[in-house]
Parts: C-alpha cells; sequence; structure tokens
C-alpha cells in the first residue's frame, strides 16, 4: 500500500482528504487502460485508474493541485516500476 500526503487537502463534504491513499491494482482494475499511457503518466488513464486503487473519486482526483497531482501521479507509477 502505497500513499501521497497532499499539499492542499480536498474537501468531502464536511471532511479533508489529507492524504491519498493507493492499492496495488488487480488485472481487472487495469482493463480498458492503455499500459503505456499508466506508465507515461497520461492524465486521462490516471483518472480512471486512480479512483479504482485509492480512496478518491475522478471528481476529486481533478480537484488536486498541480504539486498533489504530479505526487500521486509518481506513485502511481512507482507501483508499476517499483520504485
Amino acid at each position: 500500500m502505497a500513499s501521497v500526503e497532499l499539499k492542499r487537502p480536498i474537501k468531502r463534504g464536511e471532511t479533508e482528504i489529507k492524504e491519498v491513499t493507493f492499492r496495488e491494482p488487480g488485472a481487472g482494475e487495469l482493463r480498458g487502460l492503455d499500459m503505456f499511457d499508466v506508465i507515461r503518466m497520461g492524465i486521462n488513464a490516471h483518472r480512471t485508474l486512480v479512483p479504482r486503487i485509492s480512496n478518491i473519486t475522478a471528481n476529486e482526483f481533478d480537484m488536486l493541485a498541480p504539486k498533489d497531482l504530479l505526487n500521486v501521479q509518481t506513485e502511481l507509477v512507482g507501483l508499476f516500476t517499483g520504485e
């Protein structure tokens, strides 16, 4: 399991999401995605995959600050590259 602490938390109703946590995806969660797009940090591929394996929705993914977005994407790619 991996996680990223957000510099700018996301509001979900009355609560704040301060950390995005990931689990390693299974083959079913990769369905419909091009692995090359995932590895090269394609925003559309990540917008689809992150909600499948983390604690944030696609709409919350859209609200990430640029620094947080890059950190989330880097952590996600690390699940595939072993870093």
